[in-house]
């Protein structure tokens, strides 16, 4: 070594380093260790190396040494890691235990990384058990269970108007949504543009409300809708005479709805005296969804109502009406399936299962 900062080379040493700091394609580390250890043996002072190579003393002395110990292979940065986690059926246990119990923090549910920290083993580790085993402790559903004692008659009724309705009837799936409010938007819609979704302010005006009847046909998948300013049993029985009317006159009518209050007031009593062809199938307490204009209801909503744009009532209650009319000139029946891993539903030896 020669005196000051500056290194002895060799031949092999100084060729070596020179390639390495002219490289193109060498991992940046590398190329700036080489040029450092050329400017030590070219004897730069250390300010000239800090202020041309933007580095620190403790750098300059750090890989000098490493140099000095091993040569050029001091340059080089190899990282082992962390050894893998082996999967052992006892680890996944383990793993498997715990995801079940709640955090000892007070948290409700955990992460990858809280319960890997919790157990000693890798987040990796973690989410590979959690993926094969169908976990993701970060999702919420909810659920309503029905209590009606008559579930599995009242349910086996109407899948079985869906799988096998009587020959020359029609089936109707009847509901309303109600209080849909006509919002309009203060500030100026953004439109989608590459890179931002459309953005809307925060600030709306509501203009009122207004209830949408729909009477979806499961033969067909055809709706029929009516707009009405209030949610009445007048207004529904409206509706039952607008959907008779649809119908042949001697064609006999299945209605399936829910157990709402308006369904079952007298005049819809004294409405069904007067049309012996219509029969109600009640859906089982807490179980709409087995009516299948829930379906559609969830699709007009997802379509029009929950990012529409109306300057009025009478300009929601168009746009509903569009849709509509839009929808049943390309409608199909809806593939309705059921399965409930708690329940098995039986009618005349008919099995419903599916999704």
């Amino acid at each position: 070594m020669a005196s000051g900062n500056e290194l002895l080379l060799t031949t092999d040493q100084q060729l070596g380093l020179s390639a390495i700091a002219q490289s193109r394609s060498l991992p940046a580390g590398y190329v700036f260790r080489a040029k450092l250890i050329l400017m030590l043996a070219e004897g730069a002072s250390f300010n000239t190396i800090k202020q041309q190579l933007q580095t620190t003393a403790p750098t300059i002395i750090r890989w000098k040494r490493r140099f000095l110990a091993s040569g050029l292979d001091g340059l080089d940065t190899y990282h082992p890691g962390q050894p893998a986690s082996v999967l052992t059926p006892a680890l996944r246990a383990r793993i498997l235990a715990a995801t079940r119990k709640k955090p000892s923090d007070g948290s409700t549910h955990w992460s990858c990384r809280k319960l890997a920290a919790t157990l000693g083993v890798s987040k990796d580790a973690v989410h590979r058990v959690w993926r094969e085993a169908g976990l993701k402790p970060h999702r919420l559903e909810r659920y309503m269970a029905s209590d009606d004692p008559e579930f599995e008659a009242k349910a086996a009724d109407i899948i079985g108007l869906y799988l096998r309705p009587p020959q020359h009837a029609a089936v109707f799936c009847i509901d309303e949504k109600t209080a849909i409010q006509a919002l309009d938007r203060l500030d100026p819609v953004l439109p989608l543009s590459p890179g931002r979704a459309e953005r809307h302010g925060f600030e709306y005006y509501r203009h009122g409300t207004l209830s949408l009847y729909a009477a979806l046909n499961t033969a067909t998948g055809r709706v029929h809708g009516k707009t009405a300013a209030r949610h009445t049993s007048r207004e529904f029985v409206a509706f039952l005479e607008e959907v008779v009317s649809l119908c042949p006159r001697q064609q006999h009518i299945h209605i399936i709805l829910d157990n709402l209050s308006a369904h079952k007031t007298q005049s819809v009593r004294e409405f069904l005296e007067q049309n012996p062809r219509v029969q109600f199938h009640f859906t089982p307490t807490y179980s709409s969804w087995l009516n299948q204009v829930e379906i559609w209801f969830a699709k007009i909503e997802r379509d029009v109502i929950a990012r529409g744009i109306f300057t009025s009532v009478p300009d929601l209650a168009r746009k509903l009406r569009r849709y509509i009319n839009a929808y049943s000139a390309h409608a199909r029946p809806i593939q309705w399936k059921y399965s409930d891993p708690t329940r098995r539903v039986l009618s005349n030896e008919l099995t419903a299962t599916g999704h």
